[in-house]
């Protein structure tokens, strides 16, 4: 069994805990295992990187912890609530606990930096009585973006895109951070400026974040390194407490 819990002493209660999760791609004869028997714990705070080949599997597991797709076989508790078999309504309730970052930025190309930050702060109900444009601005200073506040995206470097998608993903300051190859596109001093940002908002808000990269440069920046091969979480020399 590929078994990646965490010691018990001092034992947290998971933010993410995952149990003999298998999952397949396809009906019938067509019908394909991607995921084979993933047993992983995370607890709040722990940054994790999740590394390996194309196609191994990795962004199938992440879409999974984050409630976009559907687990089919086995248990996936995300903020110990099972999302096998949940309704929408509580996929849609744990979603708003977690901050998703992608490799393509997804901003609205129609909306300022504020407005695509504070368009995070609108599906919460409990800021709507607050200034959000004051909260997103302010979010905006903190990824070092103050001075874009009012730019479109197609005025902005990479960089500057990838800090807006952080800055929007942590607004609402979630419990869980997603973030899929978030430096891929970047050039290397970019690269590590996006995550040393995310690892410092992290620290500052009290998230766990799941950070999927093929970037050897950045593995540094993890409490954990968890490797994943052919569906399979990989035992890896890498895969364990950084420093232990």
């Amino acid at each position: 069994m590929n078994n990646y819990q965490l010691p018990t002493t001092n034992y947290q209660l998971p933010v993410i805990s995952i149990q003999n999760l298998n999952h397949y791609f396809g009906q019938g004869e067509l019908k394909k295992q991607v995921l084979f028997n993933i047993n992983l714990e995370i607890v709040s705070g722990e940054i994790i990187i999740m590394t390996g080949p194309s196609g191994s599997g990795k962004t199938t597991l992440l879409s999974l912890m984050g409630g976009l797709r559907s687990a089919q076989e086995g248990s996936l508790k995300i903020l110990g609530q099972e999302i096998r078999g949940a309704n929408k309504q509580l996929l849609t309730r744990l979603r708003c606990q977690i901050g998703y970052i992608f490799q393509a930025h997804n901003l609205m190309s129609f909306l300022t930096a504020k407005q695509n930050v504070r368009m995070s702060l609108e599906l919460h109900d409990r800021y709507l009585a607050e200034d959000l444009n004051a909260k997103a601005t302010a979010m905006l200073e903190s990824v070092g973006l103050g001075h874009r506040v009012d730019y479109y995206p197609e005025n902005l470097s990479g960089g500057q895109k990838q800090r807006v998608a952080i800055a929007r993903a942590l607004v609402s300051h979630p419990k869980i951070v997603l973030a899929d190859e978030p430096t891929a596109a970047l050039d290397k001093k970019s690269g590590r400026d996006v995550v040393e940002i995310m690892q410092r908002l992290a620290k500052e808000q009290g998230c766990t974040i799941l950070l999927v990269t093929h970037d050897n440069r950045i593995l540094d920046i993890a409490d954990r390194i968890v490797y994943m091969e052919d569906g399979c979480l990989a035992n890896n020399p890498n895969s364990a407490v950084l420093g232990e």
